[in-house]
């Protein structure tokens, strides 16, 4: 398929399947630990994919980064949801400043914090990448959020990040958003990809009502139907389309984080709704990038869970999450450490004469 994009092409051939060959050799040293096989659960999963990834016996995520993606939604002129526009711009100030969660959280568990400003309306902040593609997208229920090109664009912005973060020597990069409104491409997103039905998977987002949820559900029936997305759109549109029509630019540029990250080995860790729909985007244009995703937590947003379902990943965490900017998704680097932990410092039967 023509992407119109020699750095899409470039990088999607650089993706490698895991080196299973480690993954069988690390898995027996697991199974050899002084406890029994798989009673550490989900720990022992991961470190064997990471090791896969990282293609080495001892993998590491001590460098580790979070990339926060911003940008405005035309459709928020629908009433879809509680605050207005101007907070993405507040937002990206609060972020500068270091007053977020996801600063906190980041802060808790080393890891860095970029911040990129892909499609906001407002003035980019100093402290803030100023990166962007367009100033918001176009009002997807009354036609396309963005050209193909300006989708091409963001998913470029984001594995030029990728690569940076691979070139400095970060291992894995959680996937962060801010984006008032963004819950709903996310959902068009995934009821498009998935075949879900849009009434089942429309969350409440910043916290609307249960009327304006049900109005907000209309308001994606109508995005997925003026864009031609309301039937069987495969074979007509590929994930370009898709998040070109009924996504945001953040979406795209987390996208293209995953697609880069995977063409660079690096561990990526997914957020919730709006990272899950990024997810769904990369790897209906590269399924081989799904063997480099980590789920860190089951959102409170339904669309989440059913991306995650057709991901065939599973959150780790539940902490009852809606907030967004990758504040669960870091919280699940301190448990991939302790997966490292379990391989590096546990002792083996055979340590022990056995």
């Amino acid at each position: 398929m023509n992407y119109r994009s020699p750095m899409i092409v470039r990088m999607s051939k650089q993706i490698q399947e895991p080196d299973y060959f480690i993954m069988e050799e690390v898995s027996k040293k697991v199974d050899n630990l002084t406890k029994p096989p798989g009673s550490l659960g989900t720990l022992e999963e991961m470190v064997i994919r990471l090791a896969g990834i990282q293609r080495v016996q001892v993998p590491s995520v001590s460098k580790r980064a979070v990339v926060v993606m911003c940008g405005d939604h035309g459709v928020v002129e629908e009433g879809v949801s509680a605050f207005p526009s101007e907070l993405t711009g507040m937002m990206m100030e609060n972020f500068a400043r270091g007053g977020a969660a996801i600063n906190a959280f980041s802060r808790q568990v080393n890891a860095g914090v970029i911040v990129v400003d892909i499609g906001s309306k407002a003035e980019t902040p100093e402290g803030i990448r100023p990166l962007k593609v367009k100033a918001g997208t176009n009002n997807m229920a009354q036609g396309p959020a963005m050209s193909r090109e300006e989708a091409i664009a963001a998913i470029e912005t984001g594995m030029k990040i990728a690569e940076e973060l691979a070139t400095n020597g970060y291992k894995a990069v959680a996937l962060g958003d801010m984006g008032i409104g963004n819950t709903t491409p996310s959902a068009a997103i995934t009821a498009a990809i998935t075949g879900a039905p849009v009434a089942e998977i429309t969350g409440k987002g910043t916290g609307i009502d249960e009327e304006k949820r049900q109005a907000k559900a209309r308001i994606i029936e109508q995005s997925l139907k003026v864009n031609g997305l309301a039937a069987d759109w495969r074979g007509q549109f590929d994930a370009i389309d898709i998040v070109a029509k009924v996504g945001g630019l953040e979406i795209a540029g987390l996208a293209g984080v995953i697609i880069g990250g995977a063409a660079c080995g690096l561990a990526i860790v997914i957020d919730g709704v709006i990272a899950g729909a990024a997810a769904l985007i990369a790897s209906e244009l590269f399924a081989e990038s799904r063997n480099y995703l980590f789920a860190s937590h089951l959102s409170e947003e339904p669309a989440q869970m059913v991306a995650l379902n057709y991901l065939g990943l599973a959150p780790v965490l539940h902490l009852r999450m809606r907030l967004g900017e990758g504040s669960g998704a870091v919280l699940l680097f301190p448990l991939l450490d302790a997966s490292i932990a379990m391989l590096c410092e546990m002792a083996t039967f055979a340590d022990m004469g056995l």
